[in-house]
């Protein structure tokens, strides 16, 4: 009784390591093409840079919670062993919206008040870059865990 439990609860596991990058990475696709666009489309600017703000700020602690349970599954299927090609691509995910929301955004805020060294346009590249790049570690990590001969 007790291994098949065990088989079970391995399997929930592989099914959540494969299932997680492929929500994750629609989560930002759909954001990023979809969701933080329109309201440039249809509200003033300042308006719609305060919609676009609260969806990003969603998505970045979604994020962080899914690099954390990725990483948490990755450590128990695969034990002690050195960490592999996917579990450094979710840290590099993580690292991208530690850096991109929680590190740039208060600079970015500064920079609106016309305080800072930098201006917003260029902290908002540099922030948009993290996102972009979050964006495609997430997809290469849903596409090898997807892969067959894993």
């Amino acid at each position: 009784m007790r291994s098949s439990r065990c088989a079970i609860s391995e399997a929930l596991l592989r099914r959540g390591r494969v299932l997680l990058p492929g929500l994750w990475a629609g989560m930002l696709l759909c954001l990023g093409t979809l969701a933080t666009p329109a309201p440039f489309a249809l509200l003033s600017r300042e308006e719609a840079g305060r919609v676009a703000g609260r969806m990003l700020a969603g998505e970045a602690y979604a994020s962080l919670v899914l690099a954390v349970v990725f990483v948490l599954l990755e450590r128990r299927l695969r034990g002690a062993m050195r960490p592999g090609a996917e579990m450094l691509l979710a840290l590099g995910a993580l690292f991208c919206t530690v850096a991109g929301y929680f590190a740039v955004l208060p600079m970015m805020d500064a920079a609106r008040a016309g305080q800072g060294p930098w201006s917003f346009g260029m902290l908002h590249a540099v922030s948009s870059s993290f996102f972009v790049l979050k964006g495609v570690l997430v997809l290469v990590l849903a596409w090898r865990v997807a892969s067959p001969a894993r």
